[in-house]
């Protein structure tokens, strides 16, 4: 794993202007910093290219906002990887001293950095979350791989504040298989909501 010595360096998989495609705020534009550098290790993952942090080039504070700044958007989405390894308080700051409004997609799993607009917490059985998160989380994201996750979601809603928005997304692969039972879950427990990766439906990054 890379070492970043300053919490200004951060190794930057890529960084794109896009769609949100996933949970409360999907439909909306958004300006994707991807960290490199991952230890949770899901076997479904989409971007495991993205573990290894030595692959990509690390960028500093500055550098990554220039480039943000360079796209008409209000809305920039930090994610991994898991974007948490790293302490987020300075590249967060400057974003938000730009008036960029910061949203994060994290597992959980590292101690929480940063200054958020928006978090999106997705707990991953393959590496516990940490206490802080549920009485931060704006959102949470579980993702449907088998029927046992049903169960871990509900094990997760009971933790987080009363303020958090709930939903369920099917893993991309198994769409097919677990979208039917999702659907009726949701119908028998309407404080569910249904999130689908809309971004692969429209073959768009």
């Amino acid at each position: 794993m890379k070492e970043i010595t300053s919490k200004s360096m951060l190794p930057v998989m890529e960084a794109f202007y896009t769609i949100q495609g996933e949970g409360h705020h999907s439909g909306t534009a958004a300006y994707f910093i991807r960290l490199g550098g991952c230890d949770v290790g899901c076997v479904w993952c989409d971007v495991k290219e993205s573990w290894d942090a030595d692959l990509w080039p690390s960028e500093s504070v500055e550098e990554i906002l220039v480039k943000a700044s360079k796209h008409d958007c209000q809305t920039i989405v930090i994610t991994g990887g898991e974007p948490l390894m790293y302490n987020l308080d300075e590249l967060t700051s400057s974003l938000q001293n730009s008036r960029f409004k910061t949203h994060i997609e994290t597992s959980g799993a590292h101690p929480l950095s940063g200054n958020w607009d928006w978090l999106c917490f997705s707990p991953k059985k393959f590496k516990k979350p940490l206490p802080e998160f549920y009485q931060e989380a704006d959102e949470l994201k579980v993702i449907i791989f088998n029927k046992s996750d049903f169960k871990f979601a509900e094990e997760h809603a009971a933790k987080v504040n009363d303020d958090c928005l709930l939903y369920l997304q099917p893993e991309w692969d198994k769409t097919d298989q677990m979208m039917p039972l999702i659907v009726d879950y949701v119908k028998n427990n309407p404080q569910w909501k249904i999130s689908l990766q809309t971004h692969k439906f429209m073959n768009i990054p």
